[in-house]
């Protein structure tokens, strides 16, 4: 086995050792730690040989090179020592051939001549059967080293924009408690002056009696919920690789947060589900009337009368905000500026934003100051390994977990619309 076979073998052992853990997802053990390390001191000190062989090789070719270009032959051992190397090739390639004796017709080149050789092409620098490739595990590819950048590119995410609608406040209770009024007093009317003591409903008898208002309230209790994800990974990778971690942090931040923003929409308030703002009882709702425009401004008109509340904005999913930009004009002109169009989306002079987690083909109308959100913890990060065997196994779960409070303190200043026709 020659050298190069033997730094192949030394490197393809140390890597079969390397996928092993990987695939069981742990850290060598000591007895893999030391054979790697061996097998690396051993592939060391083969490549200096190996370098050392090929620069012995690289200076005889060049030796005869020389002598070639000054017209003397080399010996049959130098010529041995060169057969069917690059050299040999080139020393005899016609284009080689032909600049030499261009240069040095009587086989002497002159003194202080300026001298360029034209390029000779090769295929192959080895031949085929020796083609030196850095695809190959066993070629060249042996000694590629990788070169880390640090650049890490997420899948993506759809931006959270309702969470900017809502109020934000906190708590530092478990259960927060808020008034919601029910009956609104509705019972004010003119009232003539008395002008009898003792009203008797007689005939133009004024009793000057002012009317009693009514009005309802009820009390509503909102516990704080707990939203929690988590990941496992090594210790080895926490140390190892810094960004690991901060990857890990933005993943699951951005993770609860696109949790938090479909319970606040439309959580079922069945279990640990906060009630979301489709769910909760006496909002208003909005049956589709004629075309998407025509629904959503009824719609507004029923928050206006029957809410009394100027929405602050609408959410609809990204395909109902497409049919929305497209609509045209009997001449073909875009409703709301085209692709060109810049600045805030509205419609009806309602500001509207898109949302992953509102069904299409429904939409949501409201002033959003009316829904509230109280943080008792907002988002954090823990490490632990004391989950399961985690510790003899060199493992950390990492946890991200938010505790908050959901409620809508005035359902009427919200309206849910059917965009679609017959649904």
């Amino acid at each position: 086995m020659n050298l190069k076979e033997k730094l192949q073998k030394a490197l393809l052992d140390a890597r079969a050792i390397c996928e092993q853990a990987e695939k069981e997802n742990r850290d060598f053990t000591p007895e893999e730690r030391q054979q790697v390390a061996g097998y690396m001191e051993e592939a060391k000190t083969l490549k200096a040989q190996l370098k050392a062989a090929e620069g012995d090789a690289a200076l005889r070719a060049a030796v005869a090179d020389f002598a070639a270009e000054l017209g003397a032959q080399p010996d049959p051992v130098q010529a041995a020592i060169i057969k069917g190397t690059l050299g040999e090739r080139f020393v005899n390639a016609p284009e080689f051939q032909a600049w030499i004796k261009s240069v040095a017709p009587e086989g002497r080149i002159p003194e202080r001549s300026a001298l360029l050789s034209p390029p000779v092409m090769f295929k192959s620098l080895f031949g085929r059967k020796d083609l030196v490739t850095g695809e190959s595990d066993t070629s060249a590819g042996a000694f590629v080293q990788t070169d880390y950048t640090g650049i890490y590119e997420p899948l993506g995410r759809y931006p959270l924009n309702v969470l900017g609608l809502v109020s934000r406040r906190t708590t530092t209770s478990d259960l927060v408690e808020f008034v919601r009024q029910t009956v609104r007093v509705q019972q004010a009317a003119v009232v003539a002056e008395a002008n009898v003591t003792d009203y008797t409903g007689a005939t133009g008898q004024e009793s000057g009696e002012k009317p009693e208002g009514s009005v309802g309230f009820e009390k509503v209790t909102s516990a704080v919920k707990t939203i929690a994800v988590w990941v496992p990974a090594t210790r080895r990778a926490l140390s190892d690789a810094a960004q690991i971690r901060g990857i890990i942090d933005q993943e699951l931040r951005d993770d609860l947060d696109e949790e938090f923003e479909d319970q606040i929409l439309n959580g079922d308030g069945v279990g640990e589900n906060f009630t979301g703002i489709m769910n909760t009882a006496n909002i208003l709702t909005q049956a589709f009337d004629t075309d998407i425009l025509t629904t959503i401004r009824k719609a507004r008109t029923n928050l206006a009368v029957n809410g009394r509340s100027r929405p602050t904005a609408i959410v609809l999913h990204p395909n109902d905000m497409e049919t929305v930009d497209l609509l045209e004009d009997d001449q073909g002109r875009f409703y709301f500026g085209g692709p060109i169009d810049g600045g805030v989306q509205r419609i009806w002079r309602v500001p509207a934003v898109e949302s992953e987690s509102i069904d299409e083909g429904t939409a949501l109308m409201g002033d959003f100051r009316k829904a509230v959100v109280w943080d008792r913890e907002q988002a954090n990060i823990q490490v632990s390994n004391s989950h399961e065997d985690f510790f003899i196994r060199n493992m950390v779960a990492i946890l991200a977990e938010m505790r908050a409070a959901f409620g809508v303190i005035r359902p009427t200043a919200f309206c849910v619309i059917d965009l679609e026709s017959g649904s």
